[in-house]
C-alpha cells in the first residue's frame, strides 16, 4: 500500500514509473500497520523529518513527516471506505430504503420510583444527553436492588411508535444486567402483568426482559407507547443508567393542511386525529401501532380522508391498496371480510377525485372489474344484498343483524355508484351499465336499521331515507352515546347531510374531547362515554376508588389492556372539520374543481389550509354581526373554486 502511495505521489511530480525504477528512502522508513506507524511516528518523532524521493532522472521528491502521515491516514480510510462501496454494490438488488425517520425523544418527566433507597437521582434522566457511552459516569441514576425491587417509570410526553435505548455506565461486577422493560399506552397497562386485565405481547412485545451491557447501550422494543416501566430484575444487581430515551420511528412529512379556529378544543382535536394516522404511517398504513399493526382496507378508509386533509395525495395510500390486492386474489374477500374489499373501491375512487391518476387506475381495472361482478353475483332477486365472509360494519353494531345487514347494503350501493364512476373513466360501458343497473335494484330494498346510528348513517348516505328523519330519531338521540371512534365519521357525515352543523360540533366536543380529557394523546380503537364516570386519568396511577379507564373497560377483541389507544380509524373529526367547517371538497377529479362552502355553527371563525396536487388552498372564514360569513380564498391558479 505504501508503494501505491508513493507512486500516486510520484506521478503527480512527473516520476510515473518510481516504482518500476530505483529509488531510495533517506533516514527513517517503515512499512508497517497504520496504527505500528502512528506509535512509531511519535516515539521517533524528534528524530523522523519525513522521506526524499530520488528518481534515475534526477528529479527529487521531499515530502515532510506530518504531510506523510497525513496523506497516509486518507488513503488507508479512502480504500476502507472504496471497499465498502464495492461490497455493497453485491446486495444493492437486496436492500430495500425505510421511508422512515429515526429520532431520539428525551423523558417529560418521572411518574414513579419504587423507593428512594432503590433509584437514585432519578429526575437526571430527563436531561439531554447523548447515548454514547463514556468513561467518566458523571452525575448518573442508579438502580440498586440490594435493599429491594428497584424499577422507574418514565412518561414520554406523547404516544409515540418506536422503543428504548438504555445507555449504561458501570454495572455490578462490570457484567450484563437483566432489565424488565414494559411499554405502555397508559400508566396502568405499563404497571401491568402479562395476563392482568387482558395484557398481552399481540403483534408487538411490550413486556419483556432484556440483557443490558455496562459501559455500553441496548435498544428494546417496537411498538406504540407512551409510558416504560424498567426493573432490575436480578437480586444484589446495580445499574448505573447515563439516559433512557425513545427511539421514535415515523415518516417525516409535512403537515400541509391545517385547521385553526375561535375553539381551542376543536383545534386539539383536529391536531389528535391528524397526529393520530401520522403515527400508523408506517411501513404501510396501519390502523394501530400497538395492537393490528396491520393493513385492514376497511379501516383505513378515515385514515385516507384524514391524510387527504393533512399530507395530501401521499403514496401510502396505493401502495397499502397493492399490498391486499396482490395478497387477495379473487373470489377472497380482503382481509376476510366483504365489507372491506367494497372500502377498497371505495378508497379507489376517493383516491382518483385527490389525485387524478389515469394510469394507476388503469392497472386496477383487472381486479376492479372482477371484484364489482364478483359483488353483483351477491344480490338476490329480493334486491338484499346476501354478501358472505365475516359481515362486519364496526364491533359495536356486530351482534345487531338487522343493522349489519341494512349497512351492507348501503356499502353495496356506494361501491356500485363508485364502482360505475370508475368504469366509465376506463372506457369498460359494459361493467359501467351493471353497476348503474345493480344499484338500481339494490335502492328497491329498503332494510331495517335496527335502531343503530351506524346503519341510519350509512342509510342516509347511501339515499335509503330521509337523513333529516333519521338524524332526528336515531343519530341525534343520546348525543355521542352509542356511537363508535370508527363509524363515528359516517355519522357525522349523515347528520352534515341532514343540515345538523351544530349537532356535529357538539358530538365532536364531547365524544373525542373527552379522550383529551382523561389524558390521551391520540384517539382510541373505541370510546364510551359511561367510561368516563369515576375513571382516573391514563397518565397517572389510578387513585384508590377510581376506574381504570384502560383496564377495566373495552369489548369484543379490545378488552382491557389489549385495548388500542392510538388507532388510526378515529381520526375521522379531523377530515370531517375539514371538509364541513374549513369547507373544502373537491368535486373533480385531481381537485381541478373545489367547493368551498363553510358552516360554522356556533363559531366566529375558521382558518386553515387544504393540500391539493397543485399546491395549497389558503382559507380564512369569519362571522360578521349580522351573520354572514366573509371568506378570503387564496387557490392555486388552476384550480376553479365554487362557492355554493
Amino acid at each position: 500500500m505504501l508503494l501505491s502511495f508513493i507512486n500516486m505521489l510520484c506521478i503527480s511530480s512527473g516520476c510515473s514509473d518510481v516504482v518500476t525504477k530505483r529509488w531510495r528512502v533517506r533516514k527513517k522508513c517503515f512499512l508497517v500497520s497504520l496504527r505500528e506507524t502512528n506509535n512509531y511516528y511519535r516515539h521517533l518523532s524528534g528524530q523522523w523529518r519525513g522521506i526524499k524521493i530520488v528518481c534515475r532522472e534526477g528529479v527529487v521528491m521531499k515530502i515532510s513527516r506530518n504531510i506523510l502521515f497525513g496523506m497516509f491516514v486518507v488513503l488507508f480510510f479512502g480504500m476502507a471506505f472504496h471497499l465498502s462501496a464495492a461490497e455493497a454494490l453485491d446486495f444493492k438488488d437486496r436492500v430495500v430504503a425505510d421511508p422512515r425517520t429515526r429520532q431520539y425523544v428525551m423523558p417529560s418527566r418521572v411518574v414513579w420510583t419504587s423507593s428512594a433507597d432503590t433509584v437514585k437521582n432519578a429526575d437526571v434522566l430527563l436531561q439531554r444527553r447523548s447515548g454514547q457511552a463514556t468513561l467518566d459516569a458523571s452525575n448518573p441514576c442508579i438502580l440498586d436492588n440490594k435493599t429491594g425491587p428497584a424499577a422507574i417509570l418514565l412518561d414520554f410526553g406523547r404516544e409515540l411508535h418506536g422503543g428504548i435505548q438504555v445507555m449504561a455506565w458501570k454495572t455490578g461486577g462490570n457484567k450484563p444486567v437483566k432489565l424488565r422493560v414494559r411499554f405502555g399506552e397508559s400508566v396502568s397497562e405499563a404497571m401491568s402483568d402479562i395476563g392482568t386485565k387482558n395484557a398481552v405481547n399481540d403483534h408487538a412485545i411490550r413486556d419483556q426482559v432484556c440483557l443490558v451491557p455496562w459501559l455500553g447501550t441496548h435498544e428494546i422494543g417496537n411498538t406504540g407507547f407512551r409510558f416504560v416501566r424498567i426493573d432490575l430484575v436480578d437480586d444484589n444487581s446495580m445499574i448505573q443508567l447515563k439516559s433512557v430515551r425513545a427511539t421514535f420511528l415515523f415518516r417525516d412529512i409535512e403537515y400541509k393542511g391545517s385547521f385553526k379556529c375561535n375553539d381551542e378544543r376543536l383545534n386539539r382535536i383536529w391536531q389528535t386525529g391528524a397526529y393520530t394516522v401520522h403515527l400508523n404511517m408506517q411501513d404501510y398504513l396501519w390502523d394501530g401501532i400497538k395492537r393490528d399493526r396491520l393493513v385492514w382496507i376497511g379501516d383505513m378508509h378515515p385514515e385516507t380522508m384524514t391524510i387527504y386533509s393533512v399530507f395530501g395525495c401521499h403514496d401510502i395510500i396505493p401502495a397499502s391498496l397493492d399490498l391486499v390486492r396482490d395478497e387477495t386474489p379473487l373470489p377472497k374477500w380482503m382481509n376476510g371480510i366483504s365489507s372491506y374489499s367494497m372500502w377498497w373501491i371505495l378508497i379507489h375512487h376517493s383516491w382518483y377525485m385527490q389525485k387524478g391518476d389515469v394510469e394507476y387506475l388503469k392497472k386496477q381495472q383487472t381486479y376492479l372489474v372482477g371484484l364489482l361482478e364478483q359483488l353483483i353475483k351477491h344480490i338476490d332477486q329480493e334486491n338484499k344484498e346476501t354478501l358472505t365472509g365475516f359481515r362486519f360494519m364496526d364491533w359495536p353494531s356486530a351482534s345487531n343483524k338487522e343493522a349489519v345487514h341494512a349497512g351492507l347494503q348501503s356499502l353495496m350501493i356506494f361501491t356500485m355508484v363508485a364502482g360505475g364512476d370508475l368504469c366509465s373513466i376506463l372506457g369498460d360501458e359494459a361493467t359501467m351499465k351493471k353497476c348503474d343497473e345493480a344499484a338500481e335494484r339494490l335502492r328497491k330494498h329498503i332494510p331495517e336499521h335496527g335502531n343503530s346510528k351506524q346503519a341510519a348513517a350509512l342509510m342516509s348516505l347511501a339515499g335509503l331515507g330521509n337523513p333529516v328523519k333519521f338524524n332526528s330519531e336515531i343519530m341525534a338521540v343520546d348525543g355521542p352515546k352509542r356511537m363508535s371512534t370508527f363509524y363515528g365519521y359516517y355519522v357525522l357525515q349523515a347528520r352534515a347531510l341532514s343540515g345538523d352543523y351544530q349537532g356535529c360540533l357538539d358530538v365532536i366536543r364531547q365524544y373525542w374531547g373527552a379522550m383529551l380529557d382523561v389524558g390521551a394523546t391520540t384517539f382510541w380503537e373505541d370510546f364510551n362515554l359511561d367510561w368516563t364516570i369515576n375513571a382516573g386519568r391514563i397518565d397517572e396511577i389510578v387513585p384508590e376508588g377510581k376506574k381504570d379507564i384502560h383496564g377495566d373497560y373495552g369489548d369484543h377483541c379490545y378488552k382491557g389492556f389489549r385495548h388500542s389507544l392510538c388507532h388510526g380509524w378515529a381520526s375521522g373529526p379531523t377530515a370531517w372539520l375539514s371538509e364541513h367547517v374549513l369547507g373544502v371538497k373537491p368535486l373533480k377529479p385531481g381537485c381541478k374543481v373545489v367547493r368551498i362552502v363553510p358552516h360554522l355553527g356556533d363559531l366566529q371563525w375558521v382558518e386553515g389550509t387544504y393540500p391539493v396536487p397543485q399546491g395549497v388552498i389558503k382559507v380564512r372564514h369569519e362571522k360578521k354581526p349580522d351573520g354572514t360569513i366573509e371568506s378570503t380564498i387564496d387557490a392555486p391558479k388552476d384550480i376553479v373554486i365554487i362557492r355554493k
